[in-house]
């Protein structure tokens, strides 16, 4: 199979939406959105690369911001179509985030990337996505992008579940090194810091915040999930408070990168 086709079969069966709607998934959307929205003005475009069934764009259309949305998976085009409300300012294409051949030069004043990232396996195709995502962008617009990382799989998955041993015999971790490996049929790209510096400096761009985007909240969903409300609500306040703080983040399963294209070129 290629690349697209193990992506439909696993976003097919997966509930995406339930996801981010758990308290554990509301803090890294919570977290995101709070930093879209320190970029954000009225009349504002919004380019989301990768939207998946559309829970950032739905959110910023009905809010009134003008969005425009590409996504290659079928699926989640069509559960993206079932979730638009009347009235919402939002458009839904099918794309591949590495070739934006619907979307012009210098277009938009916000560009999300918070999908796309996760699933390109090569640096070229890492590059290649970011690139075009700094080329929609208007000069001094603001690229926000998401990755997910290493070390909390391999201490969680690898060492807590007792799978560390599959995954050094199947090629997936290196035994000296520690530097996780994906291919397609894995679904997720995992990086490190540095990687995601490297592809960073290739770029006319200048970096705002690294930001540990869920923080320790995977480690802990259950807990998180059983919070109350108070208790929910100041672990949130405590995470927002902390997610810059570059000591945590290695440690969170998912960070964002948000960055400014430059003026001058």
């Amino acid at each position: 199979m290629q690349a697209k086709d193990y992506l439909a079969q696993y976003y097919g069966g997966y509930d995406e939406d339930g996801r981010l709607l758990s308290k554990h998934g509301m803090v890294e959307f919570i977290t995101t959105m709070k930093y879209i929205k320190k970029y954000l003005r009225p009349g504002m475009r919004v380019l989301e690369i990768g939207a998946g069934t559309g829970r950032y764009s739905h959110a910023l259309a009905r809010e009134g911001y003008t969005v425009d949305a590409v996504e290659l998976i079928e699926s989640n085009i069509e559960a993206f179509k079932r979730n638009t409300q009347p009235g919402e300012k939002v458009t839904i294409a099918q794309g591949d985030a590495r070739q934006l051949d619907m979307c012009g030069e210098d277009t938009y004043d916000i560009t999300l990337l918070l999908g796309p990232m996760y699933h390109l396996f090569t640096h070229e195709d890492q590059e290649r996505a970011l690139s075009e995502a700094v080329r929609v962008t208007k000069p001094g617009g603001v690229i926000f992008a998401a990755y997910c990382m290493g070390d909390p799989s391999i201490v969680g998955f690898g060492f807590m579940k007792g799978n560390i041993m599959e995954l050094m015999r199947e090629g997936m971790l290196d035994g000296e090194t520690f530097k996780p490996h994906s291919d397609p049929w894995n679904i997720f790209q995992l990086y490190r810091t540095e990687d995601i510096d490297s592809l960073r400096e290739t770029l006319p761009v200048e970096r705002l915040h690294f930001i540990a985007a869920d923080g320790f909240t995977q480690h802990m969903r259950e807990t998180v999930d059983a919070m109350d409300d108070e208790t929910y609500e100041l672990y949130v306040k405590y995470h927002l408070a902390i997610c810059e703080r570059q000591d945590m983040t290695g440690w969170s399963h998912h960070t964002l990168e948000v960055f400014r294209k430059l003026r001058e070129l």
